[in-house]
């Protein structure tokens, strides 16, 4: 396939929905988020995930003693707005082909905070995220995405548009973060504790950083976070009619000729910036 070279990082906003359970009642997001249930399957994930230790040095193996001296102030803290995540630690993981993959390595304890709230907004956000993405979500993944292109290829489509969004993890504005999740749910706890989250900071080698921008890569809800904030692009190409398929921060589009990869590139250039 031949290719043209298209990058940028910015996104627009998504689009809303309601989001409601039980009978004859609203079950808020808070709610579910601290079901006793939801909490004990975000452990075992946690758990079975392992990971390094955050700032704090607690590892996996010391989260339950923790929970079971700890668990009813946790909770309440959580409930009444006051609790706060720790600063990321920064942790830099070698790239096969040169350069570091920056990671934000949370504490088990926000590890397990995040993996609550992404295992609630999974079910929510998988309702109207596109087919043609495939990163980072439930039954679906490389091989998926693999499948989907040779479709598109034996039907013509051989030159491919190259959306390069890298880096796009550490430029999410956070103010259109929100917004975009506000459209999508309407509990006010939930999202400022998605902020929390958001502006926890970074522990760098000792140094302590802001995150005015950017949602680090390591943490359960980058990976959710990352496809609310791109849903937008999704939907422009499906609007325009393009066959593409992204894969978290790749994205190629394809076409049939050199002239319509051309026209394509001008085009989603203009919309992106």
């Amino acid at each position: 396939m031949s290719r043209i070279g298209l990058e940028n990082r910015k996104y627009t906003r998504a689009r809303s929905t309601d989001y409601g359970e039980g009978k004859g009642m609203s079950v808020t997001i808070q709610n579910l988020v601290l079901d006793r249930n939801n909490l004990n399957q975000a452990y075992l994930r946690v758990k079975r995930n392992k990971g390094a230790a955050g700032i704090d040095d607690m590892t996996v193996n010391d989260l339950l003693p923790y929970l079971r001296e700890n668990k009813t102030e946790l909770i309440a803290s959580l409930r009444e707005g006051k609790y706060k995540p720790a600063p990321v630690k920064r942790v830099e993981i070698p790239k096969p082909n040169g350069g570091v993959r920056k990671l934000g390595i949370p504490t088990v304890v926000d590890r397990m905070v995040q993996q609550a709230v992404a295992q609630i907004l999974t079910p929510i956000f998988e309702r109207v995220f596109s087919d043609n993405s495939f990163g980072f979500r439930p039954h679906r993944g490389a091989h998926d995405a693999i499948a989907k292109v040779v479709d598109l290829y034996n039907q013509g489509y051989r030159r491919v548009v190259d959306l390069d969004l890298k880096a796009y993890f550490d430029n999410v504005n956070h103010d259109l973060m929100i917004k975009y999740l506000q459209q999508y749910i309407d509990d006010p706890w939930t999202l400022r504790l998605i902020r929390k989250f958001l502006t926890s900071g970074v522990l760098d080698h000792g140094l302590f950083a802001k995150s005015e921008k950017g949602t680090p890569q390591g943490g359960p809800l980058s990976p959710i976070l990352a496809n609310i904030y791109l849903n937008e692009l999704d939907k422009e190409l499906t609007r325009r009619g393009h066959h593409f398929v992204r894969y978290a921060d790749d994205c190629n589009i394809y076409v049939k000729s050199q002239r319509a990869g051309e026209r394509v590139m001008r085009s989603i250039t203009q919309f992106l910036e």
